[in-house]
């Protein structure tokens, strides 16, 4: 089968169930990890011949875009911040907004002269995409990361091998803990935060394909996680140190107000690039925050 042909059947068979612009989207991601072809590459060659080991790749993955599984767990990994991360259905898969967070992380902190390691938490960590990135891009830091899954973290230390970081992985449940063990200055976290209720919003191949533990809430609690890590980092802050999170868009100004009312002077609500509230950042002392 050539090139032409085989891109011609991957569309029409699932264009369909997807718009067409996606669907070719999937085929160009999908040459690049199975015939080592950047989009270019395939508009030069396409009179190629394919072999059928080939042809067998692109049919499994057909399959299972036909049952809704996200592109990113078909090819296996996915970039974020400028960096490769592995992913399967044990984490969930990056998104932009938390590429924001992690810029508003790094951009505070460049030009900052200290005498020693800047310390990170990442609470619930997943992939490792937000420890991993900030390890990378924040030199002389040392970074933490927690999450309740061993499953997740064997991919997160996956990633950090790959990215070429250390990064200290501990196995535990935020909602259990006591305290973080250590004062830190930045301490982050984009927690379980989709309400029960928001179940329909959400696209049937993240319903039925990602982690719904590092997905959903209660309807009747559903900043359990930020009232938990806002407790903790009032003991485990360092001085001047920055407590972030990532938010749900429908809870913003509910959950600024929670944490004013734990006693944080300093608690900046930040939209993404869609106008939805999706980030905070917060401070216990009043001239420490940095909006950049």
């Amino acid at each position: 089968m050539k090139i032409k042909d085989l891109r011609k059947d991957f569309i029409d068979s699932l264009a369909g169930l997807y718009n067409r612009e996606e669907v070719e989207s999937f085929f160009y991601m999908l040459s690049e990890k199975y015939l080592d072809m950047r989009r270019v590459d395939i508009a030069l060659a396409l009179g190629n011949e394919v072999n059928d080991d080939k042809i067998s790749c692109f049919a499994t993955a057909k399959e299972r875009l036909f049952n809704q599984d996200p592109i990113q767990y078909i090819i296996g990994d996915t970039e974020f911040y400028g960096l490769l991360f592995k992913v399967n259905k044990n984490v969930l898969i990056p998104r932009p907004e938390t590429e924001e967070l992690v810029d508003w992380i790094i951009k505070n902190q460049e030009g900052e002269k200290r005498n020693r390691k800047l310390k990170i938490i990442d609470i619930g960590t997943g992939s490792g995409c937000i420890a991993i990135s900030l390890a990378k891009n924040i030199p002389n830091s040392e970074v933490y990361a927690i999450d309740v899954s061993e499953k997740a973290l064997e991919i997160a230390r996956l990633n950090a091998a790959d990215n070429d970081v250390e990064v200290n992985f501990i196995k535990a449940n935020a909602l259990e803990l006591d305290s973080l063990d250590g004062d830190y200055d930045v301490i982050v976290s984009n927690p379980p935060y989709v309400r029960e209720l928001e179940k329909k919003e959400i696209q049937p191949n993240v319903l039925d394909n990602e982690p719904h533990l590092a997905l959903f809430v209660s309807d009747e609690n559903p900043l359990i996680f930020y009232k938990k890590i806002t407790e903790l980092a009032k003991s485990s802050l360092a001085l001047g140190g920055l407590l972030y999170f990532e938010i749900n868009q429908y809870l913003g100004k509910e959950t600024k107000v929670m944490i004013q009312e734990q006693g944080y002077q300093a608690v900046n609500l930040r939209k993404d690039l869609y106008g939805n509230d999706r980030m905070i950042q917060a401070g216990l002392i009043k001239n420490n925050i940095k909006n950049l």
